[in-house]
């Protein structure tokens, strides 16, 4: 049998990061290390779906349920069987990648069927707050090639406007968090489209994308909060250009990796986001962006501290993981 332990960590993040539904100072996520009879162990992070309820100790009591059937020829495809989508078993799935890698000798990537792992270039976020220190995380992002701004149904061309006079270079992607409408978003299309904004990510509440329906929008819409996992793709095409795919809402690599695959085969784009959270969170989805246009891998830039071998970030540029942190 594999051996199981989970522990629940606290990340600060540098200063309040705020988004349209909620104000983020601390960061409670859940560890999960597997362990075999020979020493062997993988680890994983998950932060779970905050906006669906789950926390570090409802993901750990998930896990719980199944641990009498983690024998020891489990496999990704077998846990989406055993456990919901969701960040429970995406920590189980995780540390079952890195675990078989450990075991075996060979990286996650090359058993996940890729030819190499190449950097990627992530967009940098960009908390809402007053304008004063809105310009001021401007200016000290000046060094990211890419931000991501979030906004919200009161906050929002302003934004992008201090953006276009502190980094006027700057490739931008807005992401509402299903804070506008339909009625909103026509309003806005025209001065996001001036100012130069090439993605909007999640512009209305989850559940009610069909407001979306017949609209030509001259910018991409990307779902975030309507997109699950595989079962979720095809109400979304049509309505959406792209995807967001994270790990802790699709359920772990296994499924992320399917629904790339999926989106593909439906036309639609591929966005790779995190819930926030460390290297290790981070490590896993670095897969994922190997395929995607766009690449929201930031955590751990926003949080005080990271794991003892995290990832190395250079002016927005991700190297891949070391087998040390994880894969």
């Amino acid at each position: 049998m594999i051996s199981c332990r989970t522990s629940v960590e606290h990340w600060a993040m540098t200063e309040p990061f705020e988004i349209a539904r909620e104000v983020i100072t601390d960061l409670p996520v859940l560890m999960l290390t597997l362990g075999d009879g020979q020493g062997h162990i993988g680890r994983a992070e998950a932060a779970g779906v905050d906006y669906d309820g789950e926390t570090p100790q409802s993901m750990a009591a998930q896990i719980a349920s199944v641990l009498d059937r983690l024998h020891d020829a489990l496999d990704g495809h077998a846990l989406m069987q055993m456990l919901p989508a969701g960040g429970a078993r995406n920590a189980l799935d995780c540390a079952l990648w890195d675990l078989r890698a450990k075991q075996t000798g060979v990286p996650v990537w090359r058993s996940a069927g890729l030819d190499a792992l190449e950097p990627v270039t992530t967009v940098f976020t960009i908390g809402l707050g007053d304008e004063a220190t809105t310009r001021r995380k401007l200016r000290e992002a000046r060094h990211y090639p890419m931000l991501k701004l979030k906004v919200d149904a009161q906050r929002h061309l302003q934004i992008v406007r201090m953006v276009r006079q502190e980094h006027p270079a700057a490739r931008v992607v807005v992401d509402a968090n299903q804070s506008w409408t339909r009625a909103l978003l026509d309003e806005l299309l025209p001065g996001l489209v001036e100012l130069g904004v090439e993605l909007v990510e999640q512009p209305v509440p989850r559940g009610q994308d069909a407001q979306l329906d017949g609209l030509l929008s001259p910018i991409p819409l990307a779902a975030d909060e309507s997109c699950t996992d595989s079962a979720s793709l095809a109400a979304l095409a049509g309505r959406y250009q792209y995807i967001t795919i994270k790990l802790d809402k699709c359920g772990g690599l296994t499924e992320a990796l399917a629904m790339a695959q999926a989106a593909r085969r439906l036309g639609l784009g591929r966005m790779v986001g995190n819930m926030c959270g460390t290297s290790l969170a981070m490590a896993p989805a670095f897969l994922v962006a190997q395929g995607c246009t766009y690449v929201d891998l930031d955590g751990p830039l926003l949080q005080q501290l990271d794991r003892a071998t995290p990832l190395t970030y250079r002016n927005g540029v991700i190297d891949p993981p070391v087998a040390a942190l994880w894969g």
